[in-house]
């Protein structure tokens, strides 16, 4: 049997995953665990610490799974491969190497978007989910559905989401990719807004008529890619 840790991203805690949850192919598990300060699970002492998010997450990123991280969670699976044995892969799912890029996300948007979280959190967070999703074939129907899912309540404490924009802003794991434990695969939505173009297009998986949250647009087609990554990284 293979397993995949699905791992969500900022903001967004592992209801997000729900839709998948029918398009599993038989012989495919798959865990939803949540990031410490997320969902029920209590937050770190000091939420920017990868030492203790490794001693948390532990017991959840097991070696004979692929981990797949899907935005922020990509970044901070990919910075755990220095923390925990390494997976059988990891799936990096609408995240590069770093979160900004001149071409996508830049430094600068990413700051005033910090200050503002800082200055309003509660309605920066919401602003943020409606956001991601313009890149959606029907950005309006993938809003209700995330709602649906996860309701008004942004699912993490602040602390945690500060702490998570700070690694957004700081982590860059293009020393550890280059010389990565495991097998390492980039999937993307064609159309997601957060990625640079150029991303989006080496990527070694594009989701057709997607974004950056296939989970809500496609899950047929991302459930199949990840079931497809899964079966090529089974012994």
């Amino acid at each position: 049997m293979t397993t995949l840790v699905l791992l969500s991203g900022w903001g967004c805690d592992a209801r997000l995953w729900q839709p998948l949850a029918e398009h599993w192919p038989s012989g495919m598990t798959a865990t939803t665990p949540d990031w410490p300060g997320y969902g029920a699970r209590p937050p770190l002492s000091a939420p920017g610490s990868l030492t203790e998010l490794a001693d948390a997450m532990g017991d959840d990123l097991s070696p004979d799974a692929v981990w797949v991280g899907w935005s922020l969670g990509g970044l901070l699976a990919a910075a755990l491969l220095d923390q925990l044995p390494a997976p059988r892969a990891l799936v990096l799912l609408g995240m590069g190497e770093r979160f900004c890029h001149d071409e996508g996300i830049p430094p600068t948007e990413l700051a005033a978007f910090r200050q503002a979280f800082a200055r309003a959190p509660e309605a920066t967070h919401r602003h943020f989910l409606r956001w991601q999703l313009t890149g959606e074939p029907d950005p309006r129907a993938a809003h209700r559905q995330l709602r649906d899912l996860l309701g008004d309540d942004s699912g993490a404490d602040h602390t945690t989401l500060a702490a998570g924009l700070d690694q957004l802003a700081g982590l860059d794991n293009a020393v550890r990719l280059a010389s990565a434990p495991c097998p390492v695969w980039h999937v993307a939505g064609e159309r997601d807004p957060l990625l640079a173009p150029r991303l989006r297009e080496c990527a070694d998986h594009r989701l057709a008529g997607a974004g950056h949250c296939p989970m809500l647009s496609q899950p047929t087609s991302l459930a199949a890619c990840l079931a497809g990554i899964a079966g090529r990284s089974t012994p």
